[in-house]
């Protein structure tokens, strides 16, 4: 059974940085696309970015050119990478797994606070 479990959260200024990690057990990892999401308090859960197996990149174009996702099937997982942070990052940060189709499996999440 696949597990995944996020980290890298915290509080940061405006402007600063952080990287997520997302790790994942099981084998199915390297072939699987994998994708952050975001959900900020009373909002909808949105698309932050995403990475296919074959490293194919899209984002959101709210982070587009501040955040960069990637993956390291080696050691079954993936990043994102957050620059320039703004107080609207402010968000739980959620990691994504396809198992195919409409299926998907869930991280449970990584509070990111971005506050002066």
């Amino acid at each position: 059974q696949v597990h995944l479990v996020e980290s890298g959260g915290g509080l940061v200024h405006p402007g600063g940085s952080l990287r997520l990690s997302c790790a994942a057990s099981g084998r199915i990892f390297s072939i699987a696309p994998m994708g952050w999401y975001r959900q900020a308090p009373g909002k909808q859960r949105d698309m932050v970015a995403h990475i296919t197996s074959g490293g194919t990149t899209n984002y959101a174009d709210s982070v587009k050119g501040r955040f960069t996702i990637s993956r390291d099937n080696a050691k079954n997982t993936v990043y994102l990478q957050m620059n320039s942070l703004k107080p609207e990052d402010t968000a739980v940060y959620y990691c994504r797994l396809s198992l195919g189709g409409t299926n998907y499996l869930w991280g449970k999440g990584t509070l990111v606070t971005v506050s002066s």
